[in-house]
Protein backbone atom coordinates (compact mmCIF):
# COMPACT_ATOMS: atom_id res chain seq x y z
CA UNK A 1 0.00 0.00 0.00
CA UNK A 2 1.09 3.44 -0.66
CA UNK A 3 2.65 5.63 2.12
CA UNK A 4 -0.25 8.48 3.03
CA UNK A 5 2.39 11.07 2.18
CA UNK A 6 0.54 13.87 4.80
CA UNK A 7 0.97 12.92 8.21
CA UNK A 8 -1.98 12.44 10.02
CA UNK A 9 -2.74 12.97 13.66
CA UNK A 10 -5.67 10.21 15.43
CA UNK A 11 -7.22 11.68 18.56
CA UNK A 12 -9.15 8.73 20.02
CA UNK A 13 -11.17 10.26 23.28
CA UNK A 14 -13.19 8.23 25.35
CA UNK A 15 -15.24 9.49 28.71
CA UNK A 16 -12.42 9.11 31.37
CA UNK A 17 -11.23 7.89 34.82
CA UNK A 18 -10.29 8.27 38.33
CA UNK A 19 -6.08 8.48 38.76
CA UNK A 20 -6.48 6.07 41.01
CA UNK A 21 -9.71 4.20 43.26
CA UNK A 22 -9.31 6.48 45.74
CA UNK A 23 -11.83 9.38 47.51
CA UNK A 24 -9.49 12.47 46.37
CA UNK A 25 -8.73 11.35 43.07
CA UNK A 26 -12.86 9.79 42.24
CA UNK A 27 -14.17 13.46 43.82
CA UNK A 28 -11.60 15.02 41.72
CA UNK A 29 -12.69 13.30 38.56
CA UNK A 30 -16.60 13.32 39.17
CA UNK A 31 -16.33 16.99 40.04
CA UNK A 32 -14.79 17.48 36.27
CA UNK A 33 -17.20 15.54 34.67
CA UNK A 34 -20.52 16.86 37.15
CA UNK A 35 -19.66 20.40 36.24
CA UNK A 36 -19.66 19.84 32.61
CA UNK A 37 -22.83 21.58 31.17
CA UNK A 38 -23.34 19.11 28.29
CA UNK A 39 -23.71 16.86 31.28
CA UNK A 40 -25.65 18.94 33.90
CA UNK A 41 -27.19 21.20 31.74
CA UNK A 42 -29.02 22.77 35.48
CA UNK A 43 -28.06 27.18 35.90
CA UNK A 44 -24.91 27.19 38.17
CA UNK A 45 -26.00 29.07 40.96
CA UNK A 46 -28.32 25.87 41.02
CA UNK A 47 -26.51 23.10 40.44
CA UNK A 48 -22.76 24.10 41.70
CA UNK A 49 -23.74 24.14 45.70
CA UNK A 50 -25.90 20.95 45.38
CA UNK A 51 -23.19 19.07 43.69
CA UNK A 52 -20.47 20.40 46.15
CA UNK A 53 -22.87 20.43 49.61
CA UNK A 54 -24.66 17.39 49.35
CA UNK A 55 -24.03 15.16 45.77
CA UNK A 56 -19.97 14.54 45.96
CA UNK A 57 -19.86 14.11 50.10
CA UNK A 58 -22.55 11.25 49.48
CA UNK A 59 -21.68 9.87 46.03
CA UNK A 60 -17.57 10.37 46.78
CA UNK A 61 -16.86 7.76 48.95
CA UNK A 62 -19.27 5.03 47.45
CA UNK A 63 -18.38 5.60 43.90
CA UNK A 64 -14.53 5.05 45.21
CA UNK A 65 -15.42 1.75 46.81
CA UNK A 66 -16.63 0.62 43.51
CA UNK A 67 -13.42 1.79 41.27
CA UNK A 68 -11.67 -0.57 44.02
CA UNK A 69 -13.80 -3.56 43.09
CA UNK A 70 -12.75 -3.10 39.26
CA UNK A 71 -9.15 -1.66 40.00
CA UNK A 72 -6.48 -3.68 38.33
CA UNK A 73 -2.62 -4.07 38.67
CA UNK A 74 -2.79 -1.72 35.38
CA UNK A 75 -4.68 1.13 37.08
CA UNK A 76 -8.22 1.84 35.63
CA UNK A 77 -9.46 -0.97 33.27
CA UNK A 78 -10.72 1.86 31.08
CA UNK A 79 -7.42 3.69 30.60
CA UNK A 80 -5.64 -0.04 30.40
CA UNK A 81 -7.59 -1.33 27.63
CA UNK A 82 -7.77 2.03 26.15
CA UNK A 83 -4.18 2.28 25.46
CA UNK A 84 -3.94 -1.21 24.35
CA UNK A 85 -6.26 -0.28 21.37
CA UNK A 86 -3.51 3.13 20.93
CA UNK A 87 -0.94 0.92 20.59
CA UNK A 88 -2.95 -1.98 18.52
CA UNK A 89 -4.35 0.95 16.19
CA UNK A 90 -1.28 2.19 15.78
CA UNK A 91 0.42 -1.17 14.42
CA UNK A 92 -2.04 -1.56 12.42
CA UNK A 93 -1.58 2.19 10.38
CA UNK A 94 2.25 1.42 10.58
CA UNK A 95 1.65 -2.29 8.84
CA UNK A 96 -0.37 -0.49 6.43
CA UNK A 97 2.69 2.15 6.02
CA UNK A 98 0.34 4.53 6.43
CA UNK A 99 2.38 8.44 7.80
CA UNK A 100 -0.27 8.06 11.07
CA UNK A 101 0.13 9.14 14.74
CA UNK A 102 -2.37 8.06 17.11
CA UNK A 103 -2.29 9.35 20.23
CA UNK A 104 -5.09 8.67 23.49
CA UNK A 105 -7.22 11.05 25.39
CA UNK A 106 -10.39 11.21 27.94
CA UNK A 107 -12.55 14.05 28.30
CA UNK A 108 -12.67 14.07 32.15
CA UNK A 109 -8.85 13.29 33.51
CA UNK A 110 -5.80 12.19 31.87
CA UNK A 111 -4.80 12.01 29.46
CA UNK A 112 -6.36 15.28 29.05
CA UNK A 113 -7.78 16.19 25.31
CA UNK A 114 -5.15 19.52 25.96
CA UNK A 115 -2.06 17.03 26.61
CA UNK A 116 -2.59 14.95 23.68
CA UNK A 117 -2.86 17.58 21.20
CA UNK A 118 0.21 18.87 22.42
CA UNK A 119 1.23 15.68 21.96
CA UNK A 120 0.42 15.85 18.11
CA UNK A 121 1.63 19.19 17.59
CA UNK A 122 4.83 18.12 18.70
CA UNK A 123 4.80 15.53 16.51
CA UNK A 124 4.32 17.77 13.28
CA UNK A 125 1.19 16.48 12.16
CA UNK A 126 -0.63 18.17 9.22
CA UNK A 127 -3.84 16.90 10.08
CA UNK A 128 -6.17 15.74 12.49
CA UNK A 129 -9.00 13.04 12.84
CA UNK A 130 -11.48 13.64 16.00
CA UNK A 131 -12.34 10.05 17.17
CA UNK A 132 -14.72 10.37 20.38
CA UNK A 133 -15.13 6.33 21.04
CA UNK A 134 -19.14 6.73 21.00
CA UNK A 135 -20.74 4.88 18.49
CA UNK A 136 -23.97 6.44 19.23
CA UNK A 137 -24.23 10.30 19.07
CA UNK A 138 -25.29 12.22 22.19
CA UNK A 139 -24.55 15.47 23.11
CA UNK A 140 -23.61 14.29 26.21
CA UNK A 141 -20.48 12.54 25.07
CA UNK A 142 -20.08 13.14 21.35
CA UNK A 143 -20.43 17.33 21.80
CA UNK A 144 -18.66 17.31 25.03
CA UNK A 145 -15.52 15.93 23.48
CA UNK A 146 -15.63 18.29 20.68
CA UNK A 147 -16.42 21.61 23.32
CA UNK A 148 -12.72 20.05 24.97
CA UNK A 149 -11.35 19.79 21.79
CA UNK A 150 -11.64 23.49 20.47
CA UNK A 151 -11.06 24.65 24.33
CA UNK A 152 -7.59 23.12 23.38
CA UNK A 153 -7.53 24.71 19.96
CA UNK A 154 -7.31 27.89 21.94
CA UNK A 155 -3.97 27.87 23.07
CA UNK A 156 -2.46 27.38 19.42
CA UNK A 157 -1.77 29.59 17.54
CA UNK A 158 -1.39 27.78 14.36
CA UNK A 159 -5.18 25.79 13.85
CA UNK A 160 -4.34 22.20 11.98
CA UNK A 161 -7.31 21.24 9.49
CA UNK A 162 -9.43 18.71 11.31
CA UNK A 163 -12.67 16.56 10.61
CA UNK A 164 -14.65 14.63 13.34
CA UNK A 165 -16.15 11.06 13.23
CA UNK A 166 -19.22 12.04 15.01
CA UNK A 167 -20.94 8.62 14.92
CA UNK A 168 -20.58 4.84 13.46
CA UNK A 169 -23.90 3.46 14.90
CA UNK A 170 -24.82 2.02 11.70
CA UNK A 171 -20.99 1.41 10.54
CA UNK A 172 -20.89 -2.23 8.93
CA UNK A 173 -17.61 -3.25 10.88
CA UNK A 174 -19.28 -2.42 14.04
CA UNK A 175 -22.73 -4.43 13.56
CA UNK A 176 -20.49 -7.23 12.39
CA UNK A 177 -18.09 -6.49 15.35
CA UNK A 178 -21.26 -6.89 17.98
CA UNK A 179 -23.05 -9.72 16.05
CA UNK A 180 -19.60 -11.95 16.44
CA UNK A 181 -19.29 -10.65 20.22
CA UNK A 182 -22.83 -11.92 20.64
CA UNK A 183 -22.73 -15.38 18.63
CA UNK A 184 -21.37 -17.12 21.59
CA UNK A 185 -23.76 -16.35 23.91
CA UNK A 186 -27.07 -17.18 21.72
CA UNK A 187 -29.00 -20.28 22.66
CA UNK A 188 -32.83 -20.94 22.22
CA UNK A 189 -33.31 -20.64 26.25
CA UNK A 190 -31.18 -17.29 26.23
CA UNK A 191 -32.66 -14.00 26.52
CA UNK A 192 -30.51 -10.84 25.11
CA UNK A 193 -30.93 -7.59 26.76
CA UNK A 194 -29.09 -4.75 24.45
CA UNK A 195 -28.33 -2.13 27.49
CA UNK A 196 -27.42 1.86 26.68
CA UNK A 197 -26.41 4.20 28.78
CA UNK A 198 -29.33 6.78 29.37
CA UNK A 199 -30.03 10.26 28.87
CA UNK A 200 -32.13 12.29 30.58
CA UNK A 201 -35.67 12.42 28.58
CA UNK A 202 -35.45 16.44 27.73
CA UNK A 203 -32.13 16.12 26.37
CA UNK A 204 -34.23 14.58 23.69
CA UNK A 205 -37.10 16.85 23.34
CA UNK A 206 -34.25 19.24 22.73
CA UNK A 207 -33.08 17.68 19.67
CA UNK A 208 -30.31 15.09 20.97
CA UNK A 209 -30.98 11.79 18.70
CA UNK A 210 -28.99 9.63 20.25
CA UNK A 211 -32.00 6.94 21.40
CA UNK A 212 -32.61 6.81 17.70
CA UNK A 213 -29.18 5.99 16.96
CA UNK A 214 -29.48 3.41 19.72
CA UNK A 215 -32.35 1.60 18.76
CA UNK A 216 -30.81 1.82 14.70
CA UNK A 217 -27.85 0.12 16.11
CA UNK A 218 -29.88 -2.27 17.59
CA UNK A 219 -32.68 -2.92 14.66
CA UNK A 220 -28.79 -3.83 12.41
CA UNK A 221 -27.41 -6.08 14.89
CA UNK A 222 -31.37 -8.28 15.64
CA UNK A 223 -31.53 -8.49 11.83
CA UNK A 224 -27.83 -9.65 10.92
CA UNK A 225 -28.51 -12.20 13.70
CA UNK A 226 -32.14 -12.80 12.20
CA UNK A 227 -33.45 -12.91 15.89
CA UNK A 228 -36.64 -13.00 16.98
CA UNK A 229 -38.55 -10.37 18.71
CA UNK A 230 -39.33 -12.23 21.70
CA UNK A 231 -35.42 -13.23 21.55
CA UNK A 232 -34.31 -9.78 22.64
CA UNK A 233 -35.58 -6.69 24.69
CA UNK A 234 -33.56 -3.33 24.48
CA UNK A 235 -32.89 -0.56 27.51
CA UNK A 236 -31.05 2.14 29.24
CA UNK A 237 -28.93 1.80 32.26
CA UNK A 238 -27.28 4.62 34.70
CA UNK A 239 -29.96 7.06 35.28
CA UNK A 240 -28.96 10.39 37.29
CA UNK A 241 -31.11 12.36 39.41
CA UNK A 242 -35.16 12.88 39.80
CA UNK A 243 -36.01 13.77 36.23
CA UNK A 244 -37.39 10.94 34.41
CA UNK A 245 -34.35 9.69 31.66
CA UNK A 246 -34.59 7.51 28.77
CA UNK A 247 -36.97 4.32 29.50
CA UNK A 248 -37.12 1.42 29.84
CA UNK A 249 -34.74 0.82 32.27
CA UNK A 250 -32.49 -1.61 32.88
CA UNK A 251 -32.42 -3.08 36.54
CA UNK A 252 -36.21 -2.16 36.42
CA UNK A 253 -36.23 -4.65 33.09
CA UNK A 254 -34.20 -7.45 34.57
CA UNK A 255 -36.36 -7.69 37.25
CA UNK A 256 -39.95 -7.57 34.73
CA UNK A 257 -38.13 -10.11 32.80
CA UNK A 258 -37.24 -12.28 35.47
CA UNK A 259 -41.26 -12.65 36.61
CA UNK A 260 -41.76 -13.46 33.30
CA UNK A 261 -40.44 -16.29 33.43
CA UNK A 262 -36.90 -15.71 31.80
CA UNK A 263 -33.99 -17.27 33.78
CA UNK A 264 -31.27 -16.81 31.32
CA UNK A 265 -29.96 -13.84 29.65
CA UNK A 266 -27.16 -12.31 28.13
CA UNK A 267 -26.65 -8.62 28.58
CA UNK A 268 -24.51 -6.65 25.78
CA UNK A 269 -24.07 -2.83 26.24
CA UNK A 270 -22.87 -1.78 22.55
CA UNK A 271 -22.62 2.04 23.52
CA UNK A 272 -19.32 1.52 25.68
CA UNK A 273 -16.54 0.86 23.08
CA UNK A 274 -14.36 -0.12 26.31
CA UNK A 275 -15.29 -2.10 29.24
CA UNK A 276 -15.17 0.54 32.43
CA UNK A 277 -17.23 0.98 35.80
CA UNK A 278 -20.51 0.91 34.20
CA UNK A 279 -19.94 -2.53 32.24
CA UNK A 280 -17.78 -4.45 35.19
CA UNK A 281 -19.66 -3.18 38.15
CA UNK A 282 -23.05 -1.68 37.62
CA UNK A 283 -23.88 -4.44 34.83
CA UNK A 284 -21.81 -7.15 35.48
CA UNK A 285 -22.24 -7.36 38.77
CA UNK A 286 -24.96 -5.13 40.60
CA UNK A 287 -27.34 -6.08 37.81
CA UNK A 288 -26.60 -9.89 37.79
CA UNK A 289 -27.53 -9.40 41.68
CA UNK A 290 -31.28 -7.70 40.28
CA UNK A 291 -31.41 -10.55 37.98
CA UNK A 292 -31.01 -13.55 40.46
CA UNK A 293 -33.14 -12.07 43.26
CA UNK A 294 -36.15 -11.59 40.71
CA UNK A 295 -35.61 -15.60 40.32
CA UNK A 296 -33.41 -15.35 37.16
CA UNK A 297 -31.44 -18.76 36.99
CA UNK A 298 -28.29 -17.28 35.22
CA UNK A 299 -26.67 -14.01 33.80
CA UNK A 300 -24.28 -13.45 31.48
CA UNK A 301 -21.98 -10.56 30.16
CA UNK A 302 -20.77 -9.79 27.11
CA UNK A 303 -17.02 -8.00 27.20
CA UNK A 304 -17.24 -4.81 25.13
CA UNK A 305 -15.20 -5.06 22.01
CA UNK A 306 -12.19 -3.39 23.66
CA UNK A 307 -9.37 -3.93 22.03
CA UNK A 308 -10.53 -7.10 20.16
CA UNK A 309 -9.06 -7.43 16.14
CA UNK A 310 -12.70 -6.40 15.19
CA UNK A 311 -12.56 -3.08 17.34
CA UNK A 312 -9.13 -2.38 15.87
CA UNK A 313 -10.23 -3.18 12.36
CA UNK A 314 -13.61 -1.31 12.76
CA UNK A 315 -11.47 1.89 14.07
CA UNK A 316 -9.05 1.45 11.34
CA UNK A 317 -11.40 1.66 8.37
CA UNK A 318 -13.12 4.86 10.18
CA UNK A 319 -10.26 6.65 10.20
CA UNK A 320 -8.90 5.03 7.10
CA UNK A 321 -12.03 6.87 4.97
CA UNK A 322 -11.30 9.88 6.02
CA UNK A 323 -7.63 9.99 4.74
CA UNK A 324 -6.37 11.32 1.51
Amino acid sequence: MQTNQRKTGVLLVNLGTPDAPTVPAVKRYLRQFLTDPRVIDLPRWQWLPLLNLIILPKRVPRVAKLYQQIWQTAGSPLLAISRRQQSALQQRFQNENQNVVVELAMTYGNPSINAALQRLYQQQVEHIILLPLYPQYSSTTTASVLDAFHQALQQQRHILPFEMIFSYHDHPNYIAALSQSIQPYLQPDVHLLFSFHGIPQRYQQLGDYYAEHCQQTVDKVVANLALNANQWTMSYQSRFGKEPWLQPYTDETLTKLARQGVEKIAVICPGFAVDCLETLEEIAVENRDIFLAAGGKQYQYIPSLNDSEQQIELLYQLIKAKLQ
